[in-house]
Formats: C-alpha cells, structure tokens, sequence
C-alpha cells in the first residue's frame, strides 16, 4: 500500500468511523481476494514488459468491485479515487497511482471477454459452501424486472433490441428480468439468470435449479411449472403459491385452511427478496448501465456474488474467527 501524507494519517487517525468506510472493511474482509486474483491472473498483461507495468490484479478487482457496490461509471470511479481516501485506500493503489478511465473500461472488457463473472459467482458459491452456508435442500425461484433506457436518443437511433417491454399490474416497463435461485435455509443466491423483460417466469426455472432440491418455492407466477415436460421426473415438492382467484372459488370451508398454508408459503418465501434489495437499494442497481443481455447478464452475476458475501459477512466473519468492527 502506498505511504500516507500527512493529511492522509491525520483523516486515519479520526475517532468516527463513517459507514462507507466500516462497509468497505467488513468486506475486505469478507471476499476471496487471493482466489478470485487467481481466476484472473490467467488472462491478466503480465508485468516486465517495456512501458508503464500494469496495476495489481488485486487493485483492479477491487476497483472493479466498488464501481458495483457504489454504482459508479468508468469516469465517476476514477474521480472518486482522487476525491475520496478511504476508496483510494481500499483499492490499495501502488505508490499513488489512479488508473484513468479508460483503464476501468479495459480491465472489464477483459472480464467481459473471459465471462470472468461466472467464475466470479460459481467461486464465491463454492468459498459460501466451503463455510456451510449453502444447504441445497431447498430452493426459491423468483424474478425481478430491471429497466433500461427507453430513449432512441443515442448513436443507433433505436432503443436496445435485446431488451423488450412488458405489462406489470396496470404499468408498462422496458428492459430486462433478472431470475434467480435462491437458497431455501440461507436466502443466498445459487443460481442467475438474465432475459429480456416479456419471458415468462416459469419458463426460466428449470435454468434456476441445482438438481439437489427437495423442495421448489415461488410465487403465483410460476403455477404449472410441474407440468411442463423439462421438469418431468423432477422428484421435488412444489410450494407455488395459488392464485386469490382459485382460492375464491374453493368451499367455503377450505378457504380458511387454504389462506393459513399460503400465508406460510409466503413466509417462506419471503427470503427471496432480500438479495433483490441489496442489490437494488444497497448497491442502487436499479437501471441496466449497458447494452446487450450479455453484458448485463455479467454484471448481474458480480452483483448478485457482492450480495452473498454481504448478507453472509457476519456468519462467514464468525467462522473465520473475525470480530466486526
């Protein structure tokens, strides 16, 4: 890491600790860094070359990492470098140096290339499991809509062709869906999938879904599933929610019992949402920032592993034998 000025060790030395900084400190010392550098390093410009060396894969990954959590562009996280020490110091940059912009962008097209995201997400998932913290028994499908610019103000004078509109209650949105599997004992993330925002919930479960359950959860939108010939000698329970409508119809004197079971269904399921609100007022995702399924899809998935380790930085603190601050 590089020296502190003296302004820098006097901001250090301060009594209060702001919560970016208590943030960034639980999850320093929460991610993988060592094996996720590793995944990296095999596509990464070696040093020793003639001209500038290249910055610490670390140090990119961790730039890369704040740019999700604090939803920042390639320009906006190269500012906030040279603005803000306590993200200067978390990036742990060598000898002062602040990787300009177009640096931020080469190092996630580098990601975007390898799909670096899913060893992101799949080594994460493994590094949880190693910890205990993924049970497998149970899962809950769920999906969310993500918008996208709506605007044919740009270069191609078209709105982005792989996202579409679709109706949800009585509003129309554009953009895509993000479905994901969810553990049914931790309420962590197993599973992501991006599609554009018209496909059908139940259509998308069987990508959800990591062969061990025993037990399937979700809402409404998901009746038929067992039905459909992809989950054909599935042995699994299905809990899907029924629909006011179907239980409306239902003598009178089973209506009662039925409302009790979907009340705890939804109780259930309710840990689905937590990794939706992360991610979405946590880390304030709420706008795909590219173009293409793919590239979103890839975002998603950091996200989505960023979740994880922050709703389990506590459990996966303790079994590390760390204090929190």
């Amino acid at each position: 890491m590089s020296q502190l000025s003296f302004s820098e060790a006097e901001y250090a030395g301060k009594r209060k600790q702001t919560r970016r900084e208590k943030f960034l400190s639980e999850m320093d010392r929460t991610i993988p860094w060592d094996y996720l550098a590793g995944e990296i390093a095999k596509h990464y410009p070696r040093s020793g070359k003639v001209g500038r060396q290249p910055y610490p894969i670390e140090t990119m990954i961790r730039i890369h990492f704040m740019q999700q959590w604090f939803n920042l562009s390639d320009p906006a996280m190269e500012e906030v470098l040279y603005d803000i020490n306590s993200m200067r110091q978390f990036a742990r940059l060598p000898a002062g140096r602040v990787p300009d912009e177009t640096t931020i962008l080469n190092f996630r097209h580098l990601l975007e290339e390898h799909d670096i995201a899913d060893g992101i997400f799949e080594g994460v998932t493994l590094f949880l499991q190693d910890y205990g913290l993924m049970v497998r028994q149970g899962t809950i499908v769920d999906a969310t809509i993500i918008d996208a610019p709506s605007s044919t103000k740009n270069e191609a004078g078209a709105r982005d062709p792989e996202m579409h509109q679709t109706k949800k209650g009585k509003d129309w949105r554009f953009g895509m869906k993000a479905h994901i599997g969810v553990d049914l004992h931790t309420g962590l993330v197993h599973t992501v999938v991006g599609t554009a925002a018209n496909v059908a919930d139940v259509t998308q479960v069987a990508g959800l879904l990591h062969g061990h359950e025993q037990l399937v959860l979700g809402d409404a939108g998901y009746q038929g599933v067992d039905k459909r010939d992809e989950h054909q000698g599935r042995e699994v329970q299905w809990f899907i929610a029924m629909r006011p409508s179907k239980i409306a119809q239902m003598k009178r004197g089973l209506v009662q019992a039925q409302v009790k079971f979907e009340h705890m269904k939804a109780s259930l399921r309710a840990k689905v949402e937590h990794p939706f609100r992360v991610i979405k007022r946590q880390f304030g995702f709420t706008k795909v920032r590219y173009r293409g399924l793919s590239k979103n899809t890839a975002q998603l998935k950091t996200l989505f592993a960023l979740a994880n380790l922050w709703m389990a930085r506590g459990r996966l603190m303790t079994a590390m034998g760390q204090v929190r601050p």
